[in-house]
């Protein structure tokens, strides 16, 4: 579909469902697509390779207190997606009658508009490998890249209309050591450079060497840790697990709850945000409501705000901030610290530098307590030199502790850290965070 194409398809197929209405019926209507080029690497060499041309409609029918929703694949064929459109609205119909009242329903927002487009410069589908594949000759690397245009559409029979669209790319890598030992790292943007690609690779390739040092195995204990931006990000993300949802602390299953009701609070430099000032993830929700571009979760420790939906603030009587429903960060930006990058490891000294985390969860969400596993390029530093690779241990800590009370430092450079997820479709969400400095961090297992 050439470029442009689908806006016109979506602004078609809104225009007809809506002229099909009845009086008392109501239609949200949401967009997700992209034009994409995937590769897949295995030892530095293109394995699989294609272009993918990919949307669909979400649907949201609502008459009185009952609504319900499906989504359909488009074709790309205006004729043929308005008749499927139709069908689809005519089901919804049909089954709306069966289903239960909802006694906490929202509309759809009223009159709101909204159109952000930004096109970056990405690399020729056809001539990609030229620069992606010359830096990693001669290294195991596996990995997904996807580059192309993301696009995000609503609009409702409410008089509400947003469009979305951003060029974006990924390589989402590993390199691997012949003793199957591994480093991961993220190149993405929106921009191609290929000098700070070059210098990504690079990095990972020193990185990858400090792994042939033979494999240190601690004790579980309390030790001294550096957690790396991405790791951080792990961590930030699961606050929208039963942690910032406004439905989260009504109904008891927050981790935040002992500051809601208890009055703790984390470190005075520990600072978070929703902020979608950097323009790169769509403001607007599911049913055309356009959050702040800036709001203040948590500032200098103090728990300020949560994320809202209409439907909570409907149930309990508060204002919406018009988070998702299913008010789950979107976009969080961690506030930076005063430590400065080349200082890490000697601010450290001696304990565990982290660069990534992996299978997180809940171990005692009432106390904040999250676990995971540590991987990839997880080191045993002292007197401020990295001294090898540690074995992978599992950790399990409270974030009341390492954005509390065990928090020392705060790294002064953010990370953009993207959602790579290419499940159903690739992932819009992006994280920005520092590394920290703790005085402690528990390694269990």
């Amino acid at each position: 579909m050439d470029r442009g194409a689908i806006e016109q398809l979506f602004d078609q197929l809104a225009g007809g469902l809506i002229d099909a209405l009845r009086s008392d019926e109501h239609l949200s209507l949401s967009l997700r697509g992209e034009s994409s080029h995937f590769c897949r690497f295995n030892a530095a060499r293109i394995r699989q390779t294609g272009l993918v041309e990919d949307s669909s409609l979400d649907l949201e029918l609502i008459i009185g207190q009952r609504r319900a929703s499906s989504a359909i694949s488009l074709s790309g064929n205006a004729d043929l997606d308005m008749q499927y459109a139709l069908a689809e609205l005519n089901r919804l119909r049909a089954e709306i009658p069966q289903l239960l009242e909802d006694p906490y329903i929202v509309l759809p927002a009223s009159g709101q508009a909204s159109r952000s487009i930004s096109h970056g410069q990405l690399l020729d589908p056809a001539t990609s490998t030229q620069h992606l594949l010359p830096p990693i000759q001669g290294i195991d690397l596996a990995g997904i890249w996807a580059s192309g245009r993301i696009y995000r559409g609503h609009a409702n029979s409410l008089g509400s209309r947003h469009w979305f669209e951003t060029d974006r790319f990924a390589l989402d890598y590993s390199l691997v050591s012949p003793q199957e030992k591994m480093v991961k790292a993220t190149y993405a943007g929106s921009d191609w450079n290929q000098a700070e690609y070059e210098a990504s690779i690079a990095a990972s390739v020193n990185r990858l060497r400090l792994l042939d040092k033979p494999t240190i195995t601690i004790k579980p204990g309390q030790y001294r840790t550096f957690i790396a931006a991405a790791g951080v990000a792990d961590l930030l993300s699961m606050f929208s697990w039963h942690g910032l949802s406004e439905l989260s602390l009504r109904t008891g299953e927050s981790a935040f709850l002992r500051m809601r009701e208890g009055g703790e609070t984390l470190s005075a430099l520990f600072s978070l945000a929703e902020d979608f000032s950097h323009g790169q993830v769509p403001r607007f929700n599911d049913i055309g409501e356009v959050a702040p571009q800036r709001l203040e979760l948590i500032r200098a420790g103090q728990l300020e705000n949560s994320l809202v939906s209409s439907r909570t603030a409907r149930e309990y009587g508060l204002e919406s901030n018009f988070a998702a429903e299913h008010e789950a960060l979107r976009s969080p930006r961690m506030a930076p610290g005063e430590l400065d990058e080349a200082d890490v490891l000697n601010s450290l000294g001696e304990g565990v530098y982290l660069s990534n985390l992996h299978y997180l969860n809940w171990s005692d969400s009432s106390n904040g307590r999250i676990t995971g596993m540590t991987r990839y390029a997880c080191f045993w530093v002292a007197d401020g030199e990295i001294q090898g690779p540690i074995a992978n241990m599992r950790f399990d800590d409270s974030f009341y502790h390492f954005f509390g009370d065990n928090l020392q430092a705060v790294s002064s450079s953010l990370q953009l850290i993207p959602d790579v997820e290419t499940y159903g479709s690739r992932g819009l969400g992006l994280t920005e965070c520092p590394g920290i400095l703790l005085e402690s961090f528990a390694l269990t297992l």
